[in-house]
């Protein structure tokens, strides 16, 4: 009898995806200037493991031998983010040949290899010199933003179908900059609210500049997450109203309706004489998808007198865990789904751009790498996937994250999410039995 994987309708994308500093290494090479994670991962005590991104999967030297990966695996698409400190050493100015060099190169191997390029502009790491000089508090980053868009798009346009400008401009506005647990550190609370309006506004600049350029299919990567109250009562009901808002809302009402959730225009800086409407104008310019990264629900309650914040996030209980903590809950991307299409009935179709579990099972004494915890997991999303489209929602693609074990942030290399084990010393990549899995449900949907 063959076995029983998910379904998913005639033409769906299945994918993986990556994130320049997590994978790529070589941070001094080929005229790469730093990022502001190159200055954090070197303060003490920001990393868990205190490592650096500086060599992590050596993806730079090594990309032909994952895109031979992806090959294998049989993915349709492949979203992964170009550095802009590779592109421009100071976030402004004449681009590096060399920069571009590699992406060209990484294109055409992927192209060859039938895997379709989805483009992430910025997937956290902002040079630190436009940091130094205000970073995403200030509204000239979105204008070198949108130049950096023009350049990369003019020379990618020809060749790479779908592009997101930033991706989850919600987390780099809490935790770069309200709570400083990610680079560049700064624990801003709720003055960091500007960092949300100047990403959204550089995200509808660039839109504007790929357009120019030519592009045709521009979307987003915006984590999303339903929000639980962790009671009926009326405070921790409007305590999960308010999170919900500053998670979700503030980062797709304006992109798809066109305007802030009631309440949040007032904070957000725009230049003397001029009008947030005029902003909101730009950040809503249409798109062809909207990606979402998912993870996990979130559940609220009311803080307690005294708290910096007016709500406090609540463990939830009665599902199991993933190695990062995380709750494992597959029907909430249904839930989520059905949601987003509930609150923007005219959302285009959606992909799924980033969903995926950390689970730190290394290789056995037969070298086989067998993550049975992932398998179960990327099995119950994609059924949950399937179920929100006989809901109505319009899911074209999903891709897994990640293709690669990888330096994971603040956790460093505590934590692994890949469908591909990395040895960290030999640069060995050993494809886990989820690797597998995953081509065996490409190969039954095809």
């Amino acid at each position: 009898m063959a076995e029983d994987y998910p379904r998913l309708p005639a033409g769906f994308r299945f994918g993986t995806s990556t994130a320049s500093y997590q994978i790529e290494g070589a941070v001094d090479e080929d005229g790469r200037g730093p990022s502001v994670w190159d200055t954090f991962c070197a303060e003490p005590g920001r990393i868990v493991d205190g490592s650096t991104g500086a060599v992590a999967c050596d993806h730079y030297h090594r990309h032909a031998e994952d895109v031979a990966l992806m090959q294998r695996l049989g993915a349709g698409g492949y979203r992964f983010s170009i550095a802009w400190p590779r592109i421009q050493p100071t976030g402004s100015g004449t681009a590096t040949e060399e920069g571009l060099g590699f992406y060209d190169r990484l294109v055409d191997a992927l192209l060859e290899a039938g895997v379709a390029p989805m483009v992430t502009l910025f997937h956290w790491d902002l040079p630190q010199a436009l940091e130094d000089s205000g970073g995403w508090l200030s509204r000239d980053a979105a204008h070198r933003f949108a130049e950096y868009a023009a350049i990369v798009g003019e020379r990618l346009g020809d060749r790479v179908e779908q592009w997101c400008p930033v991706n989850e401009p919600n987390v780099v506005t809490m935790l770069g900059y309200a709570t400083g647990r990610h680079a560049p550190g700064r624990a801003l609370v709720m003055d960091a609210l500007p960092v949300a309006h100047h990403l959204l506004l550089g995200h509808g600049l660039a839109v504007q500049a790929l357009r120019a350029a030519g592009v045709k299919q521009i979307g987003t990567a915006t984590n999303h997450s339903p929000v639980w109250s962790d009671s009926d009562s009326e405070e921790d009901c409007a305590a999960a109203d308010l999170f919900d808002s500053l998670w979700n809302r503030l980062f797709a009402d304006p992109v798809l309706l066109g305007r802030y959730p009631e309440g949040f225009d007032e904070t957000m800086p725009v230049p003397a004489g001029e009008d947030i409407l005029d902003d909101l104008a730009t950040i809503s310019q249409p798109l062809d998808f909207y990606g979402v990264n998912y993870y996990n629900p979130m559940q609220l309650a009311a803080a307690a007198d005294g708290s910096e914040l007016p709500f406090e996030q609540c463990e939830i209980t009665g599902y199991p865990t993933t190695d990062f903590g995380w709750p494992v809950v597959p029907d909430g991307l249904r839930e989520l789904l059905v949601q987003m299409k509930q609150r923007y009935p005219d959302i285009p179709p959606i992909y799924i751009t980033e969903n995926g579990c950390s689970y730190g099972i290394g290789p056995g004494g037969d070298g086989l790498v067998d993550d049975e915890p992932r398998i179960d997991y990327l099995d119950s999303h994609l059924r949950a996937v399937a179920r929100a489209i006989e809901e109505g929602v319009d899911v074209r693609g999903y891709y897994c994250w990640s293709l690669m074990d990888n330096f994971e942030w603040a956790e460093g290399y505590t934590q692994r999410f890949g469908l591909t084990w990395i040895d960290y010393e030999t640069q060995a990549r050993i494809p886990k039995r989820s690797f597998d899995w995953y081509a065996a449900v490409i190969r039954a949907n095809s």
